[in-house]
This record gives structure tokens, sequence and C-alpha cells, in this order.
């Protein structure tokens, strides 16, 4: 079974020293949890200034798959850090920027059209925005992190609605919550995340491996959702 974190941090954080705060220390982590690959945001591009922090993401480790942090128009990123196809983050709350508002709008259209997946922080946007998104841009895959139980209800309302609309597993905790997603909208909707070190990596790596789900969709959680949105195929084993 191959494990991707779809949702970690590289780089230093603002209240905690952490082992993640380089590359060498992140891999290290990662091997220490039996976690194959990660895609990295980097901290500095989440708290400070998000191209100098997309420029601080490496490039030439294969296990560290880059998450540029995107902000929309005149005032935002450089056009080049818009990425073909993987991942890209948005971070509305925390960069000041309206998520349904026109330069939003125009940015989420470039990324479907790009075949690009966004992650979106559950804190970062109100529900009904997030709604909106997905409405006004059907194409865009949007994985939203960090939701965790006390969101399910309007969680639910959404994935309902929108089909396009994926969550990751760090903080989604309760009892069979990860269970009761992947069967009520598919393991394909589900992607195994930790949103590390600002939470904890190794209770949602525990979880992964107790899952109460067939074989085949613990293998999509694990790392083949991540890989398909990745375009990567197969493992360097030769594993889905």
């Amino acid at each position: 079974m191959t494990v991707v974190d779809v949702n970690r941090i590289l780089g230093p954080v603002p209240t905690d020293e952490v082992p993640g705060r380089d590359a060498a220390g992140t891999l290290a982590e990662l091997d220490r949890l039996g976690i194959d690959a990660a895609c990295v945001v980097h901290s500095h591009a989440l708290h400070y200034d998000p191209d100098a922090g997309n420029a601080a993401l490496p490039r030439d480790e294969d296990r560290l798959v880059p998450v540029p942090v995107l902000v929309p128009g005149p005032l935002g990123t450089a056009p080049s850090a818009v990425p073909h196809g993987g991942l890209a983050r948005l971070c509305p709350a925390a960069h000041r920027f309206a998520l349904t508002g026109p330069h939003g709008l125009a940015l989420a259209r470039e990324l479907a059209d790009r075949g690009t997946a966004v992650l979106l922080g559950w804190d970062s946007a109100p529900a009904a925005e997030i709604d909106r998104l997905a409405a006004e841009v059907p194409g865009l895959t949007l994985v939203l992190v960090n939701t965790g139980y006390r969101s399910l209800r309007e969680l639910a309302d959404l994935m309902d609605a929108r089909p396009r609309i994926a969550v990751d597993t760090a903080t989604l905790s309760g009892h069979l919550a990860v269970e009761w997603v992947a069967r009520r909208y598919g393991a394909h909707r589900v992607l195994f995340g930790t949103g590390s070190p600002v939470t904890d990596d190794a209770g949602p790596r525990f979880q992964l491996d107790l899952l109460d789900l067939p074989a085949a969709d613990v293998a999509l959680i694990a790392g083949g959702n991540a890989r398909a949105l990745l375009g990567r195929g197969r493992d360097r084993h030769g594993r889905d």
C-alpha cells in the first residue's frame, strides 16, 4: 500500500521547533511513520510571503511534491506559480482575498482548466463560500483539509451537492468518521492527510492501518487518490 500525505507543511512554524523545518527532517519523519511521499506547502507561503515560500519548495526530491500557495489578482502571486496539474493551495482568510470575488473565480477557472486540484483549509472560508465556488467552477476539484468531526454536518451538505469536493483525514478523527464518509460518498473522495506539524501525524497514520473498509478502498485513501490527482500512476515498486 502506497501512502501519500496530501496535507503537510515544510519549514519552520511559529509555535514550535519541528523536525520538518527542512527537507531532510521531513523525509526522516516520513520514514519514521511509513509514509512514502508528501505533498508539501512551505510555512513561509502560508504565514508570510507566498512567492518567497513557493520559491523555497524542494524541486529535486521525488518524495516531496511541491504545492504552491496562490493568491489571485494583481497583488497576488506571480502568474508563473500557477501549476499545470497537481495541487495548489488557497488560503483566503490568511491572505485576505475573496474566494469567490472576481479575481478568486478567475484563478479557480484557470486552475480547473489546467487540471489542478485545490487544497482548501476548512477554517479558511465559510461553507457557503466553498459551495458557491464549487457551483461557479464545477470542473474544479476541491480537497477540504483539516475539517474535524464538528464540521461533519456542513461537510455532508457540501459533499452531497458538489461531487468534486473531497476531504482529507488529518482531523477527521471521530469514531468511524472516515468510514462513514467513504461509504456514503465513495473512497475516491477521501485522501490521507495529516496537517503535520501543526496537527498530529501519528494519529492519522495509525488510523489508516485500522480503517474498517475493504482493502481496495483503504489503498485509494492511503495514496491512490493522491497519485491520481498528481498524475503519477504507479509508484517505483509497480504498485497503483
